[in-house]
């Protein structure tokens, strides 16, 4: 599978950009774009929940309320999981993470040790023997380690968000517990086409989601508001003409 935004491909942030027929979905007439535009993301999560084998009624933890994080509650949610947790250092991500899908938020004290911070979870969020599934959206070291010592035994973690190339694992933690360990990359066979009836279907929603939209002539405010934490995402208009 080629990407358009890895090398040798420069990205999308073109007025043209040429590809193969069969590479395209249609998207409903009450479908906006800009609603369009976030089905590659949408998509990452569906392969993410789709990888961590995730039955009804089960519990799952998303690690990181971004964009990704976000969607990926969703289709957990979609999916039929019974309690969702969601943690994230930034507050003001939590606080809108509980007005975008049911759940329960989780604020990590980055000082804390990750067995610590376990422990913390189960007592706060009053679950015995830690959660069915665990989706690591954030990449950070710190997040997955506490991850691990979250989830219960028998359970599996997927490391969706990339960080570091070289990190640290609890592996006796994990063989412990017998943890199935996956790793995910963007998305596969089918994903897309499942996004996009999660969509249709209004079984997802990813308006809330959407914050300014700058024009194509001014791109670099949008990574600019990113970077600054400003909005959930920000959007970069297509050319008129």
């Amino acid at each position: 599978m080629q990407f358009a935004s890895d090398p040798p491909t420069d990205g999308m942030l073109c007025r043209y950009f040429k590809t193969q027929e069969d590479f395209l979905y249609r998207i409903p007439d009450h479908m906006s774009l800009q609603e369009g535009v976030l089905l590659e993301p949408l998509s990452v999560a569906v392969h993410s929940v789709r990888l961590s084998g995730l039955r009804p009624g089960q519990s799952v933890l998303i690690q990181g309320s971004g964009t990704i994080g976000l969607l990926t509650a969703a289709t957990a949610a979609a999916f039929g999981a019974s309690n969702i947790f969601i943690s994230d250092i930034n507050e003001s991500r939590l606080e809108f993470a509980k007005t975008f899908v049911q759940c329960t938020t989780f604020q990590p004290i980055a000082e804390a040790t990750p067995a610590d911070e376990a422990a913390r979870f189960r007592t706060d969020v009053n679950i015995k023997d830690g959660v069915d599934v665990v989706l690591e959206c954030t990449g950070v070291e710190s997040s997955t380690q506490s991850g691990l010592h979250i989830i219960a035994a028998g359970g599996t973690f997927v490391q969706v968000g990339m960080g570091k190339p070289y990190q640290s694992l609890p592996l006796m933690v994990m063989s412990e517990k017998e943890i199935t360990f996956k790793s995910a990359f963007r998305y596969g066979a089918g994903d897309y086409q499942t996004a996009l009836e999660l969509l249709k279907s209004r079984r997802v929603s990813v308006k809330p989601l959407i914050g300014a939209t700058v024009p194509f002539e001014k791109a670099e405010e949008a990574w600019a508001m990113t970077q600054r934490g400003e909005g959930i995402k920000n959007l970069i208009k297509g050319l008129d003409d």
